[in-house]
């Protein structure tokens, strides 16, 4: 069954999250330009797309393999955001923020998931 992943509230959060990860980097260090910035963009990034391109599958446990990869593409970017904070390139009140909805984001795929499968 597709999903118009426009409508879905997983894959808006997953934009919102994209952009502010994309804000969040604005202020790396030129050396990280193609180090942490670029990775943490990138798998911001993948998070949303994977939602994307799982939508358009045409069975439930295909687009459950795409939120799998979403899911492991948050962790990464959960990781990522540790390890900038870590080295002190934002200030620690964005950390909490970013966090919460990483939490809630990955929250919210797993419940979609279950949907999926019933």
């Amino acid at each position: 069954m597709k999903h118009n992943f426009k409508n879905l509230n997983i894959w808006k959060l997953a934009i919102e999250l994209a952009n502010d990860a994309y804000i969040l980097t604005d202020c790396f260090p030129k050396n990280e330009e193609f180090g942490l910035k670029s990775q943490l963009r990138r798998c911001s990034v993948s998070v949303a797309s994977n939602i994307a391109e799982g939508s358009s599958r045409s069975s439930n446990k295909d687009f459950n393999r795409f939120l799998e990869i979403s899911l492991g593409s948050l962790y990464e970017l959960q990781t990522q955001i540790i390890i900038s904070s870590n080295r002190s390139y934002f200030d620690l009140s964005k950390l909490e923020n970013i966090e919460n909805k990483i939490t809630e984001l990955q929250r919210m795929i797993s419940g979609f998931q279950k949907k999926l499968k019933l």
